[in-house]
């Protein structure tokens, strides 16, 4: 098969660098030269600069990895050329357009996977396990807390002009750490409402929100919070989920979860694989992404729960413009 991949920062690369690790070597390369990023590794890969002459060559799948506020420009016009897509998170940075992006796929009768890749975690994997079993009982809250300090996320760059911290490219704590606000959906079932408060407290130079506490309400009555910012050291990213019959705590420094039973006198650990390291969820993701691609139906994050996530932002957005109220989703 043939692939285009649209952006060649540190995330475009790991998916070039994956897809040749899964034996594919027909990759395109749509690029505008603002990565910040040695062009070593793209060399011997045919590249262009403008996007109607990348799609002219007909790739089966096109991985958008530009930035957030120019995904669906890119995402869009492979719909429409035919190809299947892989979507980096967020899908985009506002609403607008994904109607059109959902028609065209809708028309060409292919797939779009979205890349929150927290979903390829063995562990969380395991967590959702169990709670579909029943056997913790019904989940009744949740808190999940992402901290991290944005200038050391890609030291090679300043941080100042990386997407994450740029409005004009659809940055800001609440899109770029936007997987808790997927994965609480996966785990727990669907959001009905949100409460949320966002600003910047910190003396990093943006313009965008460097913090967020947010409020979720489920259909099936769970609660869950979460805390996002860019100005935690050193970083954490945790999840803890407690339910009538136990409670479960996930670190993703380790990978590892703790499983407290009421009926058990210790935890029950859950551990990833031996070697597990955080690219194995891309590696799986992009395997998932070959098998879509080749015609297989198989369970993924479609468009459809990558645009649920988009409209939860939006929402989030929403209620902090108006002091936490609450805001409702359809």
């Amino acid at each position: 098969m043939k692939f285009l991949i649209a952006g060649l920062g540190s995330i475009g690369r790991r998916h070039l660098r994956n897809l040749r690790t899964l034996g594919q070597q027909d990759i395109l390369l749509y690029r505008t030269h603002q990565a910040t990023l040695p062009d070593a590794e793209l060399d011997g890969f045919p590249a262009f600069s403008e996007l109607s002459l990348a799609l002219a060559q007909k790739p089966d799948g096109v991985i958008v990895a530009n930035p957030t506020a120019l995904h669906l420009e890119v995402a869009i016009a492979s719909a429409k050329a035919g190809a299947a897509l892989l979507i980096e998170k967020p899908v985009s940075s506002g609403l607008a357009g994904l109607d059109e992006l959902k028609s065209a796929l809708n028309t060409s009768g292919k797939p779009a996977l979205v890349g929150f890749h927290f979903r390829f975690h063995p562990v969380l994997n395991q967590i959702k396990t169990l709670l579909e079993s029943g056997q913790l009982g019904k989940p009744l809250s949740a808190r999940a807390h992402w901290g991290e300090y944005l200038p050391d996320w890609h030291p090679w760059e300043d941080y100042r002009r990386s997407y994450a911290a740029r409005a004009e490219l659809g940055g800001g704590v609440v899109n770029t750490l936007s997987h808790p606000l997927d994965y609480l959906r996966w785990l727990l079932g669907e959001v009905e409402s949100v409460n949320a408060w966002t600003g910047r407290l910190s003396s990093l130079e943006l313009d965008v929100e460097d913090n967020a506490e947010i409020l979720l309400r489920f259909a099936n009555g769970t609660e869950a919070s979460l805390h996002l910012d860019y100005y935690q050291r050193p970083p954490s990213h945790t999840l803890e989920i407690t339910c009538e019959e136990g409670r479960v705590c996930w670190d993703n420094a380790s990978g590892e979860a703790r499983v407290y039973r009421a009926s058990a006198e210790s935890p029950v650990l859950l551990v990833p694989p031996e070697g597990f390291d955080r690219n194995q969820m891309f590696l799986d993701e992009m395997a998932a992404f070959l098998r879509l691609c080749g015609g297989e139906n198989l369970p993924h994050c479609t468009l459809a729960d990558g645009i649920r996530v988009q409209e939860i932002v939006q929402a989030v957005k929403q209620s902090a413009s108006q002091e936490g109220c609450m805001v409702r989703l359809g």
